[in-house]
């Protein structure tokens, strides 16, 4: 072991410089600068290499974390780069948007008296010091095959599935109904969290890879779409990696009066403004208004963020349950309090009032009572509880749903849950329709991008052995 290592005990936890409040409303930027050198070297020493390390065990990817921060603190950078992305297709990403304080730091074996080591923002220094010294290459298949793969679904699962099929020498083509390559990664995700040129930069890596993409190419039978049945035809397998777009509603009196939004609709905007794209003026832009977010996970942080960067007159959270039980992320609920947004706990939209555009939110306040079937506490209205919030835009951040796939793409064979996502078998990823596999949200449900990278991967390796097992069998007849 290095000598370097188990420093917890004499160096506290210092996270990357984060830039000023102030400073960080003005722009769409990343808040947090980079480590130096010196800085990532001694925070990755204080890992205390134990011997049952449950920072990788509560990863997702399964990440080599301890030995990625001993080579870190010991300045082998490269080789610390060859080790993280050997589990993980986009570090640089994880390292940025992944709520570490749930996973890796939060289960870190130091946590409780010394402070967790800030794997994040290792993970983070190391992919970009890699990519700045040229450390990262196309993982380029050692044979050619014939076989091809279609790809539904530019997002996080179906890039890190391209990445891994393409590594074993699959002709591999990834479809896009945006213009594109990201998905949520490029339009859900705002700046401050994840720069845009950071997924451009991995978008070049795949296409030196061979990854093929076909952007604006939705799937379904519409006017410029390509038919389900027909892409099945140009491709020995194809994988569905949707992910899940079908905004959750509210109802209540008032609920579809002007000025109500969906999160995604905002955030899209918002970063295609960001990307350089031309907008009408005004269009779902925050700026002078009195802005209300309903919801309590991390959609409903980059909006209400979003909304301060984009100039609102106030920006309020409502929330149903307490800060305690929200299920944000804790460190993404510190940084929109520092930036001036207002939490309004325990508080739960009733109606909207207004004529034609929404002038505020009428909620119920709400208060604890015993743990639900989930663990969490359930909550029951107080009494004579109402009151009032002004607001000229609401932004409903509720979650997402599939969207019914099997009836836009007219393919009824295509067996869903009870939830509308994809049934597959859980081993080889393979839907009700032979050949054709899915992975990510449009299976698991609205998750975390970690998630869908895992599943992404373990698709791929089930959709390589389906493929030579099927030419093994053809090979015989």
């Amino acid at each position: 072991m290095s000598a370097k290592m188990l420093s917890f005990v004499s160096v506290p936890q210092a996270q990357p410089p984060k830039r000023l409040a102030d400073d960080r409303r003005k722009d769409f930027d990343e808040i947090y600068n980079e480590f130096s050198p010196e800085q990532a070297a001694t925070q990755a020493s204080r890992c205390s290499q134990c011997g049952v390390p449950f920072c990788s065990i509560h990863c997702p990817l399964g990440n080599n974390i301890p030995d990625w921060l001993m080579l870190a603190a010991d300045g082998r950078l490269e080789e610390a780069y060859s080790v993280s992305q050997a589990t993980n297709s986009f570090p640089e990403i994880c390292g940025r948007i992944c709520p570490q304080d749930r996973l890796c730091e939060g289960n870190c074996v130091i946590e409780k008296d010394f402070d967790s080591v800030t794997i994040g923002a290792v993970e983070r220094y190391i992919t970009d010091t890699a990519f700045e010294n040229g450390w990262v290459k196309p993982v380029l298949p050692v044979v050619e095959l014939e076989s091809s793969v279609g790809v539904i679904g530019a997002g996080p699962a179906g890039l890190a599935a391209a990445e891994r099929l393409r590594a074993s020498g699959h002709q591999v083509h990834v479809y896009d109904r945006h213009d594109r390559v990201g998905g949520l990664l490029i339009y859900g995700i705002p700046g401050f969290k994840l720069e845009k040129d950071i997924v451009l930069r991995r978008q070049k890596v795949l296409e030196e890879q061979g990854v093929i993409f076909h952007l604006g190419k939705g799937i379904g039978a519409g006017e410029g779409e390509i038919a389900f049945e027909d892409l099945r035809k140009k491709h020995d397998a194809v994988l569905v990696a949707t992910g899940v777009y079908k905004s959750r509603e509210i109802g209540g009196p008032g609920s579809g009066l002007g000025g109500i939004v969906r999160a995604l609709d905002y955030l899209t905007a918002s970063n295609r403004r960001s990307l350089g794209d031309v907008l009408p003026e005004g269009e779902l832009d925050a700026a002078g208004k009195d802005v209300v977010v309903i919801g309590g996970g991390d959609t409903a942080m980059d909006c209400v963020r979003t909304a301060i960067r984009q100039g609102a007159k106030s920006v309020k959270c409502l929330y149903r349950r307490d800060k305690a039980n929200m299920p944000g992320s804790v460190r993404e609920v510190k940084n929109a309090e520092e930036e001036g947004v207002e939490f309004v706990w325990l508080a739960a939209p009733e109606s909207f009032l207004g004529d034609t555009t929404v002038t505020g939110v009428r909620a119920q306040k709400m208060r604890l009572g015993l743990p639900d079937g989930s663990g969490r506490q359930s909550i029951e209205a107080e009494p004579e509880g109402l009151f009032t919030v002004q607001a000229d835009m609401v932004i409903k951040a509720l979650g997402f749903d599939p969207e019914p796939l099997p009836e836009m793409w007219k393919a009824d064979e295509l067996k869903t849950s009870r939830w509308g996502t994809l049934q597959v078998d859980r081993v080889s990823f393979e839907t009700s329709v032979p050949g054709v596999f899915a992975a990510g949200d449009i299976v698991r449900g609205a998750s975390l991008v970690v998630w869908a990278i895992r599943d992404g991967r373990d698709a791929a390796a089930q959709i390589d052995q389906w493929i030579a097992a099927r030419s093994s069998s053809l090979a015989a007849e």
